[in-house]
């Protein structure tokens, strides 16, 4: 005797397995966790997740968090410390040190403890070995992590940098040109250190930013001060921006 049409799969359906792979091969490099399948029941995306990283197709980088590596050369890329602490780590959560400079371009080492810096007030456990600056501003929230670790960068005037005051600036410029990245990271920098916003300014005047932008910059700043830019001190306005 037939079944009630309730109790029958539609025919030709893909199994919620099969839906969940799908999507994951179809979604290139990125990180996956049981909480992007909200249509589907967690426990059925949790133990699907988990046979896909017994299969190879995804690789299980923490408790609940899972990477799909993309080809390369040399083989299957490798997710980096930062971005599985990104992903691992409640809050904003941003490079620092030698880790900002890795993740702005201007230097290919890494560090042996990975660097990072939150609003927090206690290092998150998840992190580990890593080194946490914790008690950043809270302004910080909206930034990305490219942008969370210019201002790390900039904290340290540039100094983990391996390609030189030029293309440090060059490579700088770039990332604050895109969109709306520099007025971004200005709101966010009247939270920080005074060099901070002295050398944003700086940099700002050779991006051209709004006037407006530059001078909320330079009214935060105390007149009678002068700072210290690293690696940025051969920025065309430097001086005008307080540089010793």
């Amino acid at each position: 005797m037939p079944k009630g049409p309730g109790t029958l799969k539609r025919a030709g359906a893909p199994s919620a397995a099969a839906r969940i792979r799908r999507r994951i091969e179809r979604g290139g490099e990125r990180f996956w966790r049981a909480s992007d399948f909200g249509a589907l029941p967690p426990r059925t995306v949790a133990r699907t997740l988990a046979r896909l990283a017994e299969a190879g197709v995804v690789e299980r980088v923490r408790h609940g968090l899972y990477y799909r590596s993309r080809p390369t050369v040399v083989g299957p890329s490798i997710p980096s410390a930062t971005a599985i602490a990104s992903h691992t780590v409640a809050g904003p959560l941003h490079a620092a040190g030698l880790s900002a400079a890795n993740v702005l371009g201007l230097t290919t080492q890494n560090p042996a403890r990975p660097e990072f810096a939150t609003p927090a007030a206690n290092p998150p456990s998840a992190l580990g070995n890593a080194v946490v600056h914790t008690r950043r501003p809270a302004s910080r929230a909206h930034l990305s992590g490219e942008e969370g670790a210019l201002i790390e960068m900039l904290r340290t005037r540039g100094r983990y940098s391996d390609v030189g005051p030029a293309g440090t600036i060059r490579r700088l410029l770039r990332i604050l040109g895109t969109g709306g990245t520099f007025e971004r990271v200005a709101r966010a920098a009247l939270d920080e250190p005074p060099r901070v916003r002295a050398m944003l300014g700086a940099l700002g005047e050779e991006l051209e930013a709004s006037p407006r932008t530059l001078k909320r910059l330079r009214d935060s700043l105390n007149p009678l001060s002068t700072f210290d830019f690293g690696l940025l001190r051969d920025l065309p306005a430097a001086k005008k921006w307080q540089a010793r």
